[in-house]
């Protein structure tokens, strides 16, 4: 089996619609997908519809979250949807994307960019409004060459010129809440130095205590040291380690599988839930 359980669509910052998306997915092989937009779930309906057969739906989100000053993204599966406590968090963080947004905007005409909210927000269409789609305006006007170089202290990383605080969840909040709807937790590339200030050894530990379930180790920002070392912190934690493309279609270099996770901490995923469960397609009816 090959299982991605890190993706992105149109309902957030990703390129494809969430029906091109597992459509992809089909088409690279995958035989598990899970479709984790930023704060929100309002994709699923799409893909839900034109899952293909033979392909497997995961439904999840990553939630945006902050420890200590640090951003941390939470994985979350197979959580209820409808459970209200959950589900008015994911609104508060989802509903503060856009002012954030805008201030980003005025912060880079402030440093001479030529950028405006109008071309931010044609570039996130219906998206939940974040980071990429202004390292993209970014990219269209020459200032940058790739969406990953505007994520640096000159522009949109942590800290930067331009970066502007939004609502986040505490993480350890995050696990309770998504334990209390049912689904399951993984902590999404917890060392991908490249991004910014990552959590501290001390803090995985402390999550782990709290309920936390895995960390994703097999990611395009992990280097194979560092790979080696999540999975060893893995082991002494008792953590499920995952594997993911973190795909977002043409924003960003990273392939559908590109990184996968094994079957049996698939299964162990599926097995701990009790708010949602995989959805195996009958052949997709949007096209």
């Amino acid at each position: 089996m090959r299982i991605d359980l890190h993706t992105h669509s149109t309902a957030s910052d990703g390129t494809d619609t969430p029906a091109e998306l597992v459509r992809n997915a089909a088409d690279a092989g995958l035989d598990v997908v899970a479709l984790t937009d930023h704060d929100t779930v309002r994709g699923h309906g799409e893909a839900l519809a034109a899952l293909p057969a033979g392909l497997t739906l995961v439904t999840g989100a990553e939630l945006s979250c902050r420890l200590d000053g640090v951003g941390v993204h939470m994985l979350a599966y197979l959580f209820d949807p409808e459970e209200s406590e959950f589900a008015r968090e994911r609104e508060l963080v989802r509903d503060d994307r856009t002012p954030r947004a805008r201030t980003m905007v005025g912060k880079l005409r402030g440093l001479g960019v030529d950028v405006t909210w109008e071309q931010v927000a044609r570039i996130a269409g219906d998206g939940s409004v974040g980071r990429p789609h202004i390292a993209t305006a970014l990219v269209e006007l020459g200032v940058v060459r790739t969406v990953s170089d505007a994520f640096t202290p000159d522009w949109l990383a942590d800290g930067g010129r331009a970066y502007a605080e939004k609502h986040e969840l505490d993480p350890f909040e995050a696990v309770r809440l998504v334990k209390a709807a049912g689904g399951v937790t993984v902590l999404a590339h917890p060392a991908a130095v490249k991004r910014g200030r990552c959590v501290s050894e001390s803090a995985l530990a402390d999550l782990a205590g709290a309920g936390l379930d895995g960390i994703e180790v097999d990611h395009m920002d992990h280097d194979t040291d560092t790979r080696a070392r999540l999975r060893g912190l893995a082991a002494e934690l008792g953590l499920l380690t995952t594997g993911s493309s973190d795909y977002h279609g043409s924003r960003k270099t990273c392939r559908l599988g590109e990184f996968t996770t094994d079957p049996e901490i698939y299964g162990e995923i599926t097995r701990r839930a009790t708010g949602a469960f995989p959805v195996p397609g009958a052949g997709g009816r949007e096209r």
